[in-house]
């Protein structure tokens, strides 16, 4: 197997063999790589300054930016049933999508005036707020906001909304009853329904049954920008939470009910937390604030560190 890993410094490509994980080469040396996407031989890794496209498995590169007019990529995604639909959110929050593997985009008008007018906003940048993450279930589609808003796509990502328990309004404290935190880092719909959705939040850890309409919180945490859920049971879930946005006492833990218990089985953490979860085969990997790379077997939860030599990580996929 191997693997593509977006750094502060590259994208780097690994590989494992008999000796565990290793680097093997890195390209786009000197890029700020904030993330990759890959599939059906063409890579796309985007970076603060526009998009870059490989056909040749990370030999050479190309940047193909043309109609991104946002040019600080935040997350790449592509339409897992759908071919060539590949969508970027950028800082300042803002849509796009592609529909020949990258070569062009297409601004969602929509995003940009859903900014403008709630006057989305970033509590580290001056950035008027970022699209960080996306997740896709047939023609239904979610974008996260930070700070903002979720928000819903129900023609495949084509033209977005606010869902119905957001409004959109980017201020901290406790949203009012039904509605999501409007400092939203992630959102990840379940398989087995369009309506059943997650965000984890930097007010909490959100779930709603019917699409974005009600949400409620199902974790006592302050903060929270991660979560893997179990693609046959939507009950198993596993978080990365935290008290406060510096990682105060990150740690990862795990619920076989939906949340109505849950185990700690990693951390804690003083200055740590998890960025970002994702499923590779049966194991589980972490990108960590701090930019460091752990992994777990899904059967037991023993995480370990990995490709140590590695930091300032953002992102990590597949090879196709």
């Amino acid at each position: 197997m191997k693997l593509l890993i977006a750094t502060q410094t590259g994208l780097v490509m690994a590989q494992k063999n008999s000796n565990g994980w290793q680097t093997n080469r890195q390209g786009l040396a000197g890029q700020e790589v904030t993330s990759v996407i890959a599939r059906e031989g063409v890579i796309l890794a985007g970076t603060r300054d526009g998009i870059f496209r490989s056909e040749d498995r990370g030999a050479t590169w190309q940047e193909t930016s043309q109609g991104l007019t946002e040019r600080y990529v935040r997350w790449l995604a592509y339409h897992p049933e759908i071919s060539d639909l590949e969508f970027a959110g950028t800082e300042p929050a803002a849509i796009f999508i592609s529909q020949n593997g990258g070569d062009s985009w297409r601004e969602c008008n929509e995003v940009s005036d859903l900014r403008r007018e709630h006057k989305w906003w970033l509590p580290y940048s001056p950035g008027a707020g970022c699209v960080r993450g996306f997740s896709f279930h047939g023609q239904r589609a979610y974008a996260a906001v930070e700070v903002g808003a979720a928000l819903r796509s129900d023609d495949s990502g084509q033209q977005w909304r606010l869902v119905a328990g957001a409004n959109g309004i980017p201020v901290f404290g406790t949203p009012p009853p039904n509605f999501v935190h409007p400092d939203v880092h992630s959102i990840e719909v379940h398989p087995s329904s369009p309506d059943l959705v997650f965000a984890p939040t930097g007010g909490g850890f959100y779930h709603s049954a019917d699409g974005g309409k009600n949400w409620r919180t199902i974790n006592d945490c302050l903060y929270v920008r991660a979560v893997w859920l179990d693609a046959d049971d939507p009950n198993h879930l596993i978080l990365g939470p935290s008290d406060g946005p510096d990682g105060q006492n990150g740690r990862i833990e795990v619920t076989h009910d939906r949340g109505q218990s849950w185990r700690e089985v990693a951390g804690r953490w003083s200055n740590n937390m998890v960025e970002r979860f994702q499923q590779i085969g049966h194991n589980l990997w972490a990108v960590m604030a701090n930019g460091n790379l752990l992994v777990t077997p899904l059967a037991d939860l023993e995480w370990q560190p990995v490709l140590t030599d590695l930091t300032g990580v953002y992102d990590i996929a597949v090879m196709p």
